[in-house]
């Protein structure tokens, strides 16, 4: 290779001198065209001293997060981008005769100045005008008359709090609202079905052509391909030439796009519109689409691409670096859509009438946030107001075709039947939804007009009536004669209404030919449509979702509703199926369908920020025609008011309108922020229609003693609670206990009490004393982030013997000490049934987990021991090892973040080995029946004597149940070192771990062949599915 022409790191770093000498000062700008942040830049500042050495900097930052991208082309161009010419002739006058001897940007336009003209050219003339009339040719809209930007959320799958709104993709480029300063290959959009996806991806092309757009100024070329055109085997250069440039362009043809896209590939930009609507043949691996999500083509290309959030496959190709959903138009941007559509149809007065009525019709007003709904509402409101009453999707569409209908019987001279439609409209549109059907399953929204007509279809009636129209398609590669429908949705519904007439006599599985319930998920759309048409056609499809999936949906109920956390994957399919449910019974609100729906959830967990105004109008339905049972409904709901379109209160208030006596309720409050004892006084109002609640977590940043009041005197009403949990209310305070200790009387039933961040010290701690005999049912105790130290703990100490029931002992970060620990372990002796023991956060150190140690052995039914940060050292490790080889049941142990050497790291591994018959002949188990455990009675002592006998008979112990061994350290600069010998002793030991799940070894150092042997070791055990 040339020397100008080496892109390796060493052949662009020798630029860095001369650029950095002649940039200085206008550094920032040659930063924001190398794609860097603001935060990146202001990192980068506050790190040098002069700008000179911020350049050199930014120059070596660069090299090392884009490696063999960082080519010396990139960076001439991003100098020239700059208006730093200068810089770029000073660069070719000190090294004549390299590959850029021509600017950069001067000699790309040379090469594909026609290609680009060509593709701007082609996007102005298909892109410009919209037709959203089929049935009316002469009826056109420009795009830039009612296009309005939607609103998008940043998903945040590994963040908590919540998702940064956008208004338009380039902030999806701005690392201050991203919070990522990586360089963003892949971004996923996603939406509901008509919600905007086409259009804003038509809108981005437009806009980054002209170079209207951050995306357009960091891209010479934009290539928008709409994937449901792709065909099995087509090449991205077939791709482009056949949707991107006219077919007359002088000089462009397949061949020559290769070249020019390899030489500007870092300058590319794909927009790939529809990855649910692109055929299951070309989603293959090998395919060109997968390959370009997967970085096999074009990997310093930057990709944008659309999908529904049902449809499965980006996530297989690709990892997104930002992951964003259309949310639709907020009430503002939907006024102003609305201004604009009857602005470019000269009928402005129509546009405040409907606006009024939208504001007063709340589940119409959730459906206008999709852009193609709101736009159908908009015709039906200019052809016959009293059309624009439902609030449902098949309700609407519904409407939409008996308007076509009527138009269409008014042009023929037919006359209108009042109770359907003309026999032969009627025949026709069912054979059309019939091949609809057929299209969709095969992932097809373009049917062939010859396979149309083959099948006896009247086709010109349904040309003339105007649910489809006849066009060639637009791919220059596969030229054919086609129906095209308005919508995808459009399709979805005809389909849905020829379903709808079939489902009743046959099974919805046999008829969707699924496999799965993700496959449910992808046709969800399509079974909402059918379920609205016909409640006995709705009432067939869920007894008939149930019937074809009853294993996988029983696991999904079982897992979801079990006392542990369900996986967040289980968890998250339970609940999309329960939003289904839902949405179907918003289509289809009938108590047949009701009964249905309760049978197929027997319950419910819902989050307020995953469910749109539609599903929550169904919850209320569903709450309020429910039929009382002997048995109660269960229901877990959690209210986040982080959303400021979210009041909780008012939500709440408009959820639970009325009582409910058959309802079981898990209600979890997060950021309610109640502003006075009234509004505490109105929860109460709202809980005494759910006399059965459950479960109360209020977590309020400002819930103060006085707000609580009223709630404390409210729980009289709700005399079944069996949990009770305040965290971060750090208003609450010692003062705030009192208040809540006064309601204990009221909750006899409490099992869970967990008071977390809420400010709280040893004053609470003698309070709660004195109130822990009301409180003899008590399972769990939650006391964390507390400021009682070891002087509350001496309070708390006295209460265990009354808490004979008590299964889960919390005390996180409560500030105790070593000192408080021969007062603590002592008194856990007194709680024979412990099941997982919590004191993460006290640096209790070495002598405080001996005093543990001592009384471990007497705690046989532990299954969870958290120790996380707590101080200790090999020494302690050393004294815990001997106990807790005798908790056959423990299946976490937490020891993260302490000072943990490579010696207690293996001792601590092979402890729950499971032990050979060599080692129990050389070790005998020890008979512990001589023992008493310090300052306890001697009830364990008995029972544990008990247990002991015989063991000398013993010829093995019970396999380890241990699945979780956390030991990870905290970031340190010089991390603890675990050498070879270690790391293999740790790889031998896993074998002997059948139960082992995770192992956390983070910020721990290991040398190659260890480490090897560690991950081999892993990757061969049969339950490992994580190792940190």
């Amino acid at each position: 290779m040339a020397e100008g022409q080496d892109s390796s790191h060493t052949g662009v770093r020798r630029y860095f001198f001369f650029t950095k000498e002649n940039v200085s000062s206008d550094w920032k700008d040659l930063a924001f065209h190398l794609g860097f942040g603001r935060a990146d830049t202001d990192n980068i500042a506050c790190r040098n001293r002069d700008d000179k050495s911020r350049c050199m900097d930014l120059l070596e930052e660069w090299v090392k997060r884009h490696g063999d991208r960082a080519t010396v082309e990139v960076l001439m161009e991003s100098l020239a981008g700059a208006n730093l010419q200068s810089t770029v002739d000073g660069l070719t006058t000190k090294y004549p005769g390299k590959m850029f001897t021509i600017p950069i940007h001067e000699r790309f336009l040379s090469i594909s100045d026609a290609f680009l003209g060509s593709i701007r050219k082609y996007y102005e003339l298909k892109l410009t005008k919209l037709k959203p009339l089929i049935w009316n040719d002469n009826f056109t809209l420009s795009l830039s008359d009612v296009f309005t930007e939607l609103q998008l959320i940043q998903t945040r799958a590994k963040r908590s709090g919540p998702a940064a709104e956008i208004k338009r993709l380039d902030d999806l480029f701005n690392s201050n609202v991203t919070e990522q300063s990586k360089t963003q290959r892949c971004i996923l959009i996603e939406a509901e079905p008509g919600g905007g996806k086409t259009t804003v991806m038509s809108r981005e092309a437009l806009d980054a052509v002209s170079r209207e757009t951050e995306l357009g100024r960091r891209h010479d070329i934009v290539l928008l391909i709409r994937l449901r055109e792709v065909r099995e085997g087509e090449t991205i250069e077939e791709m482009v030439w056949d949707q991107c440039v006219p077919e007359t362009t002088e000089g462009i043809d397949i061949q020559s796009i290769k070249p020019i896209l390899q030489q500007n590939e870092s300058r590319v930009l794909f927009l790939l519109d529809g990855y649910d609507e692109l055929q299951p043949e070309a989603r293959a691996a090998g395919q060109a689409i997968p390959k370009l999500l997967s970085g096999k083509l074009y990997p310093n290309s930057t990709i944008v691409i659309t999908s529904r959030p049902s449809s499965e496959g980006v996530q297989k190709h690709a990892q997104p670096d930002c992951h964003a959903r259309i949310i639709g138009f907020s009430s503002e941007l939907v006024t102003k859509y609305v201004e604009k559509y009857f602005a470019a149809v000269g009928k402005q007065d129509l546009a405040k009438t409907l606006t009024g009525h939208l504001e007063e019709n709340d589940v119409l007003g959730n459906l206008v946030k999709t852009p193609f709904f709101l736009m159908l509402v908009c015709l039906l409101w200019e052809e016959d107001q009293m059309m624009v009453s439902t609030g449902t999707m098949t309700g609407l569409y519904g409407n939409l075709l008996t308007c076509l209908v009527k138009k269409h019987c008014t042009r023929e001279g037919v006359d209108m039947p009042t109770d359907g439609m003309p026999s032969d409209l009627a025949t026709a549109l069912l054979q059309l939804g019939k091949i609809a059907l057929e299209a969709l399953l095969k992932n097809e929204s373009q049917l062939e007009l010859a396979e149309v007509e083959k099948q006896n279809v009247n086709v010109k009636l349904l040309l003339k009536l105007g649910v489809v129209f006849s066009e060639v398609s637009a791919s220059k590669l596969h030229p054919r004669k086609q129906l095209t429908f308005a919508h995808k949705t459009m399709q979805e519904f005809l389909a849905g209404r020829y379903l709808a007439t079939v489902v009743v006599n046959q099974n919805i599985g046999d008829l969707l030919k699924l496999q799965s319930i993700n496959e449910v998920f992808e046709h969800s759309t399509l079974i909402q449509f059918t379920c609205g048409c016909d409640s006995r056609a709705a009432q067939a499809v869920m007894y008939g979702l149930v019937n074809f999936l009853p294993t996988m949906l029983a696991e999904l109920r079982e897992k979801a509703t079990k006392y542990d956390q369900p996986e967040k994957e289980i968890f998250d399919t339970y609940e999309r199926f329960t939003l289904l449910c839902f949405r179907i019974l918003n289509e289809r609100t009938d108590p047949k369908v009701l009964q249905v729906v309760n049978r197929v959830l027997p319950v419910i967990k819902l989050q307020n920020y995953k469910m749109d105004r539609k599903q929550h109008a169904a919850l209320k339905y569903f709450l309020q025609n429910h039929q009382p049972s002997d048995t109660p409904y269960k229901m877990t709901l959690e209210v986040n008011g982080v959303s400021s379109d979210v009041i909780v209160l008012y939500y709440l208030e408009q959820t639970f309108t009325s009582p409910t006596p058959c309802l079981q309720l898990d209600l979890k409050l997060s950021e309610a922020y109640f502003d006075s004892p009234d509004e505490t006084s109105r929860l109460v109002s709202v809980l005494k229609n759910v006399p059965r609640l459950r479960a109360l977590h209020i977590e309020d940043e400002n819930l103060t003693p006085e707000k609580l009041k009223p709630l404390v005197q409210g729980l009289k009403h709700v005399s079944l609670l069996e949990e009770l949990r305040f965290i971060s209310n750090t208003d609450l305070g010692d003062a705030g206990i009192e208040v809540l200790l006064v309601g204990l009387d009221y909750v006899p039933h409490l099992a869970v009490l967990h008071i977390e961040d809420c400010n709280v010290t040893d004053v609470s701690m003698a309070s709660l004393a004195s109130y822990m005999d009301k409180l003899s049912r008590l399972k769990e105790l939650h006391l964390n982030a507390s400021e009682f130290g070891d002087t509350g703990l001496v309070s708390l100490a006295t209460v265990f013997p009354r808490l004979i029931a008590i299964q889960v002992l919390a005390l996180r970060r409560n500030r105790f000490t070593n000192a408080g620990m021969p007062t603590l372990a002592p008194a856990l002796c007194h709680l024979p049934g412990l099941l997982k023991l919590d004191i993460s956060g006290n640096m209790i150190g070495d002598t405080g987990v001996e005093c543990l140690s001592d009384i471990l052995p007497y705690l046989a039914a532990m299954e969870v021991l958290k120790l996380s940060g707590t101080g200790i050292g090999d020494k302690g490790i050393s004294a815990l090892v001997k106990p807790l080889a005798q908790l056959v049941e423990l299946q976490v142990l937490d020891v993260s973040h302490n000072s943990i050497g490579e010696r207690a790291i293996v001792s601590l591994v092979q402890t729950f080995c499971q032990p050979s018959a060599l080692d129990m002949e050389q070790n005998p188990p020890r008979d512990k029946s001589g023992t008493t455990p310090p300052h306890c009675n001697t009830a364990p002592q008995e029972r544990d004597s008990e247990k002991a006998k015989g063991t000398g008979q013993m010829l093995q112990t019970p396999p380890s149940k241990l699945s979780e061994l956390n030991m990870s350290h905290v970031y340190q600069r010089t991390p603890v070192h675990l050498p070879d010998t270690a790391a293999m002793a740790v790889a031998e030991a896993l074998p002997r771990l059948p139960a082992l799940k995770c192992l956390g070894l983070g910020e721990i150092s290991m040398e190659t062949e260890g480490f090897q042997a560690l991950v081999q070791a892993a990757e061969e055990h049969p339950m490992l599915r994580e190792l940190t």
